[in-house]
């Protein structure tokens, strides 16, 4: 990690000092001032983020979401509420969720019967796809 100055005087004369708590530690060399640089948390690809989000719009739960893509459900509800995402409600429909292979995939929608009464959604995942397909709640 790059340092720009010394918080203390913003002075860009520093020098290395040691290694506190597995980081780096610097000596201002104008104030005498130590210092570490802030230790950044794990960053998620930004696939994931957008992958997330989008499954849970697609109306899966956090768990099932943290079952497939293996992130933490605390992440994925972080992220709904810091970017203000909104599910639309529709108690009509439920989405049930498969992942499948390309070949998988190819059967699936060679039956036609798949293709009556449900609205169906593909999303790649790594080498994968999930087929989310939505069928109205049997009573």
């Amino acid at each position: 990690m790059k340092i720009d100055a010394c918080p203390n005087c913003n002075s860009t004369s520093y020098i290395k000092s040691g290694i506190v708590n597995d980081r780096q530690r610097y000596k201002c060399k104008k104030c005498n001032y130590y210092f570490t640089v802030n230790k950044l948390g794990k960053q998620i690809d930004t696939y994931y983020v957008n992958k997330a989000l989008q499954l849970y719009l697609e109306g899966l739960t956090y768990r099932e979401i943290e079952r497939i893509l293996g992130i933490s459900h605390v992440s994925i509800m972080n992220w709904v509420k810091k970017y203000n995402i909104k599910r639309p409600y529709n108690s009509d429909y439920h989405p049930t969720y498969r992942i499948l292979n390309h070949t998988e995939l190819s059967n699936y929608f060679q039956n036609t019967k798949n293709l009556s009464g449900a609205g169906v959604l593909i999303t790649e995942l790594g080498d994968k796809f999930m087929l989310i397909k939505w069928e109205r709640f049997r009573e």
